[in-house]
């Protein structure tokens, strides 16, 4: 496939705040755990507030931008919790790692949007729409800049892991945007974008928990195989979350993705299917292309855009095929593979011994691909 045809996948965050994390541990057993994890969230909250701010006016109000519409908090929460495996758990250094993860993260989502074209992040309009691409692009600049400095405190090895996580990040962001190679599979291709965009930090953020709390050596790369893996997941399950007619749970259109255009693995799925002879997933297939790309916003001047596909005029019947889609067998296939990457994960964790803290890892696993439809 050619550049234009690529997916344009970016990473999903719900404006649901902090509340995600601090809700997810709820047994008598791991009562404690939460308490800890509830008051090292609230010091996140406050060092993310202080570092994220400028004496120049107009970078402070453009980097605050989306740390001020909520979040998830996902990472900032792995962290801690995976520095529970160390006699350092509620040290400086392991807060200044959360805070400084969520920073990249943050970073990233500006610049994101502005490859995407996206209109809308965390329920506000998208920085770039807001002031400018340049002022976006130069807004998640500076929290890179900025979270990098947070590192740098932390010593050479914190600073070497940030480093390859933005290297991951940046090559992501261009193999998707140059879409696959000749002859490599779409699928394949589509699933290493996710694990750079989204698994990386995900499981660097794991990475930081160990390193930093004191916790043993011999727990860091399985602690980083699980994040990227629940990472990966994460993002593959909202592949399905995005066809949800649900939209007051989503936040979002039903088929979004489809409208504007992008194809994401339910999509590769039924194009697998198509090739291997299947008909009737060569129709539903053709009229995704031909009826239901090109129906969002602003997308009819995307570089995916085929020419000849400016969608259907007929909401109902771009409705219909979306609701199709999701009913079609390609979307409990595209969940079955985002069980097969949480599965992975936590085969990952073996290593670790048993106790609260291994059983909260399996559980935030299982929370992040176990949501609403």
């Amino acid at each position: 496939m050619t550049s234009q045809s690529s997916a344009t996948r970016r990473p999903s965050h719900g404006n649901v705040g902090s509340a995600f994390a601090k809700e997810l541990f709820g047994r008598p057993a791991e009562r404690k755990l939460k308490a800890t994890l509830d008051k090292g969230l609230d010091r996140v909250e406050a060092v993310l507030s202080e570092q994220v701010q400028y004496a120049d006016k107009v970078a402070q109000v453009t980097t605050t931008y989306l740390l001020g519409a909520g979040g998830k908090r996902l990472r900032p929460m792995l962290v801690l919790l995976s520095a529970q495996l160390g006699p350092k758990s509620d040290s400086e250094g392991v807060l200044t790692a959360a805070a400084a993860t969520e920073i990249t993260h943050l970073a990233s989502l500006y610049h994101d949007d502005v490859m995407d074209d996206a209109t809308l992040r965390r329920g506000v309009t998208a920085a770039h729409l807001r002031w400018t691409n340049s002022m976006a692009i130069l807004a998640g600049d500076l929290l890179f800049a900025r979270a990098s400095q947070m590192f740098s405190h932390l010593g050479a090895e914190a600073i070497r892991l940030q480093a390859t996580v933005f290297e991951r990040l940046v090559l992501g962001q261009m193999h998707e945007t140059i879409g696959p190679a000749e002859g490599e599979d779409r699928i394949d291709h589509y699933l290493r974008v996710l694990a750079d965009k989204t698994g990386s930090l995900i499981g660097a953020a794991a990475e930081y928990g160990v390193l930093l709390s004191g916790a043993p050596e011999a727990y860091r790369q399985p602690l980083a195989t699980f994040g990227e893996g629940i990472g990966t997941a994460f993002q593959i399950v909202d592949d399905v979350i995005d066809l949800s007619p649900s939209s007051d749970k989503t936040g979002k259109l039903a088929g979004t993705d489809l409208r504007a255009g992008v194809e994401t693995l339910p999509v590769l799925l039924l194009e697998r299917r198509a090739l291997a002879g299947d008909e009737k997933a060569a129709d539903l297939l053709e009229r995704i292309r031909t009826r239901v790309a090109g129906t969002a916003p602003g997308s009819q001047d995307a570089s995916f855009a085929r020419e000849e596909s400016r969608g259907s005029s007929d909401p109902a019947e771009v409705d219909a095929i979306i609701t199709e889609l999701r009913e079609h067998e390609v979307s409990q296939e595209t969940l079955e593979a985002a069980e097969t990457h949480v599965r992975h994960a936590l085969e990952a964790l073996d290593p670790l011994p048993s106790g609260v803290v291994k059983a909260a890892l399996q559980e935030f696993a299982d929370r992040l691909i176990n949501r609403d439809f």
